[in-house]
């Protein structure tokens, strides 16, 4: 579900003022802490997976980054000798059953991260509400590895390594807890991941630094080559963004000096072709994670402006050091 712009400007601005909020979000912490002590403590069984996992996920509401995080450890990974497989729960989709991905998934069907990541890599992509299920479909076709996209608050998939994205402008708002706060889980909860990755803004100590970049757009009308965003400087195009955070898309392009009309969207937006009808010829610029949508009924002025995620080899390196050590382990734990 997309968060409107005032409920986040009062999450990242200021102190909620309710006392209402102030309570849920206590109850909510309590909550959270009890159904987390009870998968630490093995009184709720988990599952595990004769194959190492790694879960990328955030503790606030909205986007940090975790699909282009993702896209970069499954190449990077394969890069070392791994066959990485991608498990998501599909938000946004209607399927209800664990599946795997064919060649040309339908974003309505099982969402549209899922789409964008079995798009751009080529890697195996099971979706499904039971990620343990899902994540079994990956191992039995042949996945070695398995990278769970948004999974930190889903205990019951076990996993031998968690990375935390952060967003590095927005940090974490006002420091509480929903729904009077963006946060899922408290600040806290950081000290037990393995990896925190800071996308963007001030890196502080012990975090990975990531930047995303993108610097092309690609007509969702082809074949046509793709479009320097240098040759946009100076011009005004319309900037459709239905992720977590809209704005760092919409700033994205204006750093790079052009002049953007903004239109968000709620996170996971079935598109129509009338949402993006503006009664001009301006172009019109998407994220990659929209256009998997919109590609079913493009015009000739729209564009996907994909980003790739950009961090230290140092990072790849540590991770993959990691996966080698608990390998066998996971596997003799599983027999």
């Amino acid at each position: 579900m997309g968060l409107s712009d005032a409920i986040q400007r009062r999450w990242y601005q200021s102190a909620p003022t309710s006392v209402v909020l102030r309570g849920l979000s206590r109850v909510y912490g309590g909550a959270m802490r009890w159904r987390r002590e009870r998968y630490m403590q093995g009184r709720t069984p988990g599952v595990r997976l004769p194959v190492p996992v790694i879960v990328v996920g955030n503790i606030t509401a909205g986007g940090t980054g975790k699909t282009p995080l993702t896209i970069a450890l499954v190449e990077a990974l394969r890069e070392r000798g791994w066959h990485p497989g991608v498990v998501s729960r599909g938000y946004g989709g209607q399927r209800r059953v664990p599946e795997l991905l064919n060649d040309t998934p339908d974003p309505q069907e099982v969402g549209d991260e899922p789409c964008l990541i079995r798009g751009r890599t080529g890697a195996l992509v099971a979706v499904g509400r039971e990620r343990p299920e899902a994540a079994q479909l990956l191992v039995e076709a042949g996945v070695d590895v398995v990278i769970a996209d948004d999974g930190l608050q889903h205990y019951r998939l076990l996993r031998d390594v968690e990375i935390c994205v952060i967003d590095g402008t927005r940090r974490f708002g006002n420091g509480w807890l929903l729904p009077a706060g963006p946060l899922r889980e408290p600040v806290e909860r950081l000290q037990s991941v393995d990896f925190r990755v800071c996308n963007g803004g001030v890196v502080r100590h012990g975090e990975v630094p990531m930047r995303l970049l993108g610097d092309t757009a690609h007509a969702l009308m082809g074949p046509v080559a793709p479009l320097a965003l240098s040759s946009l400087v100076g011009r005004t195009v319309h900037a459709v963004a239905a992720i977590g955070n809209p704005s760092r898309f919409f700033e994205s392009l204006r750093v790079q000096r052009i002049d953007v009309i903004e239109h968000p969207f709620p996170d996971h937006h079935a598109f129509s072709a009338r949402d993006l009808d503006f009664g001009d010829k301006l172009p019109v610029l998407m994220t990659a994670k929209d256009a998997v949508k919109c590609m079913y009924f493009p015009r000739r002025n729209w564009y996907s402006v994909p980003v790739r995620a950009e961090l230290p080899d140092a990072f790849f390196a540590e991770l993959n050091e990691r996966l080698r050590l608990v390998q066998p382990r996971v596997r003799a734990s599983h027999s």
